[in-house]
């Protein structure tokens, strides 16, 4: 089982996205495990203070180093953790073989920042990884924290119906998926292609192998290598 433990201060952002289809699920089956924590419960004092101005000046609050290290250090108290990360735009951008290799690991906690992020001295003291999803700002790291929650949980085994399913996805063998295709064979006169009605498997494959690479070579050629 893996246990995501995700650190927030803003934690109603976070219950949809867990409490919905495939993540839903996971949890159901017990092969995953997800737990919010309010880093308003970690304030410095009786007024729920979490934030802080940055010193030297300048716009912005700064999410202060003494709640998240109090939240940190009582989690880790409890259990061992394989990986804290901070949700950041100033990370790793995720990829694929980034969450395959979080996929194999038992607790994971996930740090969400907020305002101008968090104070630095958290990243020197407790974070082992910097994501991001992506070259843009968000108000807060929460939605980051459930793309990457969602990208890892579905392709730990068991999760999906069809285990294959996930291993067919684009990104899993550096190609983007190949176009598919579901009833009416024909609309309004748009047409599966014709071998995928065929019924000769190793011929569909080949087809959907050579589909997915013309797709990489047209929309992300900068998977491919160097011809």
């Amino acid at each position: 089982m893996t246990r995501f433990d995700i650190i927030t201060c803003q934690p109603s952002l976070l219950d949809g996205p867990f409490s919905h289809s495939i993540l839903k699920r996971a949890q159901d089956k017990g092969l995953v495990e997800v737990h919010l924590h309010d880093l308003r419960q970690y304030a410095i004092n009786k007024h729920g203070q979490i934030d802080d101005y940055a010193f030297g000046g300048g716009a912005g609050m700064v999410l202060m180093v003494e709640p998240i290290a109090k939240c940190i250090r009582e989690l880790q108290a409890q259990r061992s953790y394989d990986a804290v990360i901070y949700m950041t735009p100033d990370g790793q951008t995720l990829n694929q073989a980034t969450s395959n290799r979080l996929s194999l690991l038992e607790n994971i906690i996930i740090l969400c920042g907020h305002y101008k992020g968090v104070d630095q001295r958290v990243r020197d003291m407790f974070v082992t990884h910097e994501i991001s999803i992506g070259d843009y700002v968000l108000s807060g790291g929460e939605l980051a924290a459930a793309v990457l929650a969602d990208s890892i949980i579905r392709i730990i085994p068991g999760v999906l119906n069809d285990e294959s399913s996930a291993l067919s996805d684009s990104f899993q063998d550096n190609l983007l998926a190949p176009p598919v295709y579901s009833r009416p064979a024909d609309f309004e006169g748009h047409a599966v292609p014709d071998i995928l009605l065929s019924g000769n498997t190793p011929k569909v494959e080949e087809w959907r192998f050579e589909q997915a690479i013309q797709r990489t070579r047209e929309r992300r050629p900068d998977l491919l290598p160097e011809e």
